[in-house]
């Protein structure tokens, strides 16, 4: 443990990690228990070969925590290693410090889907490592649901209620394609929300209110390959709304991959900068950002252009389409 209680990793020569010049020190923050749990030798190996300085979640919330002691403590490359859940602690605690024009964040991914990672071209650890040394640095969009960031997206509804139903093992198991099914199989015993959302893009405000099976927050998240990635530096959100339709029209939607997609019938798609979602009955709805869920009967959401700093792979593109 070095002086502020982190695990510090060794280097070759036995000395605790080097803090490396003038642009600041390096950090990692590694959930060792993200993904399958078995990646924390290849990271502690990585960490020393790149010379970063390595802490340890011990449990939910504590990455905000952790992120805001590196602020504290002058890093300025973060890397983290872990899923979408983890970086949105990170993020969290970054905000929670004001440190987001001081700190450059780079994904290590070792979650299950890895959502964040591969809008970002982050293909694997080593990767993760590399670019926030060497790569393209770029600042994006982050969204703000009350006080709360994200980064990824934020969803209300069957798809949140889909991120907690869904188990570790199944998540292990099948990867990104657990949510899918774990979804189909809700729907047949979920009940629509009704809600009016309203949208403002450019000082013009747009209003959806009535039944709904989720409404979907993008940031930087790709939703369905006909919708595309979300622009993740134009300061809107890409936002959808799945009306009410039969279970079996879902199931056949979401085996065809397009149940988000812009040519689906009772799919709505709107550009905002603020979007309020609220609930016309007295039940509060589940939200889920970047996978970490709340509940609240009305919430305002905005978009704070190009303030998170990141790290990207070459295949990145802020607007795909």
């Amino acid at each position: 443990m070095n002086e502020n209680g982190h695990r510090s990793t060794p280097t070759r020569d036995g000395e605790a990690s080097r803090l490396i010049g003038d642009e600041g020190r390096r950090r990692l923050v590694m959930n060792p228990t993200s993904g399958g749990g078995d990646h924390r030798e290849q990271l502690l190996e990585l960490a020393d070969e790149h010379g970063y300085e390595v802490v340890e979640t011990a449990e939910a919330g504590h990455a905000t925590e952790l992120a805001k002691a590196a602020a504290a403590d002058g890093i300025r490359r973060l890397a983290v290693a872990g899923g979408d859940g983890t970086l949105h602690e990170v993020v969290e605690g970054l905000v929670e410090a004001d440190a987001l024009d001081d700190v450059t964040v780079g994904i290590v991914p070792v979650g299950t889907a890895n959502i964040f990672a591969r809008n970002v071209g982050v293909e694997d650890a080593e990767t993760g490592f590399n670019l926030l040394e060497h790569g393209e640095k770029r600042r994006i969009d982050l969204g703000m649901a009350g006080n709360e960031p994200f980064v990824v997206s934020a969803v209300a509804g069957l798809t949140a209620e889909t991120s907690t139903a869904t188990s570790a093992a199944l998540k292990e198991r099948l990867g990104s394609l657990a949510f899918l099914y774990t979804g189909v199989k809700k729907t047949i015993e979920f009940e629509s929300l009704r809600l009016e959302v309203e949208a403002v893009s450019q000082g013009t405000q747009t209003t959806w209110s009535g039944e709904a099976l989720c409404a979907l927050v993008g940031n930087i998240r790709q939703f369905a390959k006909e919708g595309g990635q979300s622009n993740a530096e134009d300061g809107l959100f890409d936002v959808v709304l799945v009306e009410e339709m039969p279970p079996q029209n879902v199931v056949a939607e979401a085996a065809a991959h397009r149940v988000f997609g812009k040519g689906t019938e009772h799919v709505v798609h709107r550009k905002a900068s603020q979007l309020t979602v609220e609930g016309l009955d007295s039940e509060q709805i589940v939200f889920s950002f970047d996978g970490e869920v709340s509940s609240h009967d009305r919430l305002v959401l905005h978009a704070t252009p190009r303030a998170l700093s990141v790290a990207v792979g070459p295949s990145y593109e802020a607007d795909p389409t």
